[in-house]
């Protein structure tokens, strides 16, 4: 274990929030290392190292890279890619901030002697009773807390987030003010790092270049994906698809069909390559079980009446109670029936303002 210091190991991605928070950071009286990672350069460009070392190189704060590629290759990219062969939704930025960059971080700076570990992430801690919790950030608008759930103590301990007491039009002042115009004014990111826009275009790409090499049963996965039917809940044909992992549960727009009347993705079957669309009203559950679920403090969430969930990153709560399965998995028994639950999403549990834990979903009713 790491004594205790005024040393930290920032994430540093060459964006406004992270560069923001080297500046916090140093203002705050913290011995800063940067630390940018080489998940995946889309188009091949690496603007973003450059900007992040001539960033450090300006704080005068020492800068370092570490490539990642090949892991997060094997364990976020073929994860999205498998997940949407499976007909799941996938959540690759909470598997990531969960499993790969916050153990990331502890890893390398445990090796460098860094107590601390810190990103740009818009979201707070807290310690009550011993115990660490992440909290909502002030911005309502940029809370990044749903993407965390998965830390344990031996990482939360360390955390530092300077960026969830400010909001994002604070924080471009203050680069701003600083003299960091470049910073101040560079464009958030949107969507997936690796696939910012449309995920479709990224599946059809990933297998054109590597659908030959998967096999189930007995057939090459490029071949797996090909038009299939749109049905209704009778099993009734009402048009056709371009393949089933083109479409989620919950969708409505970009079906590429023109009925009377709105339709929404509800199951997705993967043997028949058939997408059933129906009513919204019959999305509705009231149910959904958790698999690798984590929780922070047991008394503080199993059994309450009133804790908060939620499946989506924004704008989206429901009152839920809480129970453990004898085969371990988490039962959710929502209090209003939600719509559009999809195997393979994140929910994340809160009371409080407290993130109590999450998992991810694999059956709804």
């Amino acid at each position: 274990m790491i004594e205790e210091n005024k040393r930290v190991l920032l994430g540093m991605s060459g964006g406004t929030d992270s560069s923001v928070a080297a500046m916090r950071l140093l203002e705050a009286g913290y011995e800063v290392t940067g630390v940018t990672f080489r998940f995946y350069e889309l188009n091949d460009s690496t603007e973003y190292l450059e900007d992040a070392r001539n960033l450090a190189k300006r704080l005068g704060i020492r800068h370092i890279t570490y490539d990642a590629r090949e892991i997060f290759n094997e364990q976020i990219i073929e994860y999205f890619v498998h997940e949407y062969m499976a007909g799941h939704t996938p959540v690759p930025c909470t598997l990531c901030n969960n499993y790969l960059k916050w153990p990331l971080l502890a890893k390398i700076a445990d090796e460098m002697g860094i107590f601390y570990i810190a990103t740009g992430h818009y979201a707070q801690k807290i310690k009550l009773a011993d115990t660490y919790y992440i909290t909502h950030a002030v911005d309502p608008d940029k809370d990044q807390s749903f993407f965390l759930w998965g830390l344990k103590q031996d990482i939360l301990s360390r955390i530092l987030l300077p960026m969830g007491e400010i909001t994002k039009v604070e924080a471009r002042a203050w680069a701003a003010e600083r003299g960091f115009q470049k910073v101040a004014t560079k464009k958030d990111s949107i969507g997936v790092c690796f696939c910012p826009m449309d995920y479709r275009s990224f599946l059809k790409n990933w297998l054109v270049r590597n659908g030959q090499t998967l096999v189930r049963n007995g057939q090459p996965w490029s071949e797996i994906v090909r038009r299939g039917r749109f049905v209704d809940e009778k099993g009734d044909f009402i048009a056709w698809h371009e393949g089933y992992p083109f479409y989620t549960i919950g969708q409505r727009r970009g079906l590429g069909i023109h009925l009377n009347r709105p339709v929404f993705v509800k199951e997705i079957n993967t043997e028949k390559n058939e997408v059933v669309l129906s009513s919204l009203s019959a999305l509705e559950k009231t149910e959904m079980w958790l698999k690798d679920w984590n929780i922070v403090n047991r008394e503080r969430i199993l059994g309450h009446s009133d804790i908060i969930v939620k499946i989506r990153y924004r704008k989206q709560e429901n009152h839920c109670t809480i129970t453990i399965t004898p085969d371990n998995q988490l039962h959710v028994q929502l209090h209003e029936p939600l719509t559009a639950i999809a195997p393979g999403q994140a929910a994340a549990f809160y009371k409080d303002g407290l993130l109590l834990g999450g998992g991810i979903i694999i059956e709804s009713r």
